[in-house]
């Protein structure tokens, strides 16, 4: 595993939702010399914690944990704080797969039993997929990918995109996402960077690619369709 990513930690804090809270959480983190790269906050509507908010935060460089935990214990709002694995340690990185139904769940076949390879040796690839219907829609789905945490490349699987998704296309790849296009009708296959005729491989060279151990790679081969 990569030495960035083994020296992150993560914890998880139930709190009460009002204001200030994620003010004095992060406060006494900083007050630790943690470094924070991920906030993550959402509010319970059901279940012991409803009405109540859930705080997921990945952090590194911090000078001593334990300290930090008993000083978040003592923030009157909070309620629990947990130790908990980074999601770089359990999902890692992620190929999302955006497009029709039929053609996605082909692309999702190739990509998960090529990340089933690697994954059993050790590595950390998952699999996102959503089928949808519409420009604006996939459009929106697109330009979503580059703010999606671990995100490592995008396959757009459909038979016909292009206008605003060929925008959002040109986004993502901006933001250091390689983007990878089935064969399709439409202006995606000249805003990528390939053109795969096989949805099944698709899927299999998104994985390659973003795996640490295979030998293929997308910049040597940009432009080109297979």
């Amino acid at each position: 595993m990569d030495d960035k990513v083994s020296d992150l930690s993560a914890f998880r804090i139930i709190a009460e939702n009002r204001k200030g809270v994620l003010r004095d959480i992060s406060t006494v983190v900083a007050g630790h010399n943690a470094n924070i790269l991920m906030v993550h906050q959402e509010i319970f509507d059901s279940g012991p914690f409803d009405g109540m908010a859930e705080l997921y935060m990945e952090y590194d460089h911090c000078s001593d944990s334990s300290a930090m935990f008993a000083k978040l214990n003592e923030i009157e709002s909070v309620r629990e704080v947990t130790a908990v694995e980074p999601f770089s340690h359990i999902f890692g990185t992620r190929v999302i797969i955006i497009g029709g139904g039929a053609q996605v769940a082909q692309v999702a076949l190739g990509a998960v039993n090529e990340a089933d390879r690697h994954n059993i040796r050790g590595e950390r690839i998952s699999v996102d997929t959503i089928p949808l219907v519409g420009e604006k829609t996939v459009a929106q789905a697109v330009d979503a990918v580059a703010r999606l945490p671990r995100a490592a490349i995008l396959v757009l699987a459909g038979s016909l995109m292009g206008g605003e998704i060929s925008r959002a296309a040109d986004r993502v790849r901006e933001a250091g996402i390689p983007v990878i296009a089935l064969k399709m009708a439409g202006s995606i296959p000249q805003h990528v960077d390939m053109v795969v005729t096989d949805p099944i491989q698709a899927g299999v060279f998104a994985v390659m690619h973003v795996s640490g151990q295979a030998v293929f790679d997308i910049n040597r081969v940009r432009g080109k369709e297979f």
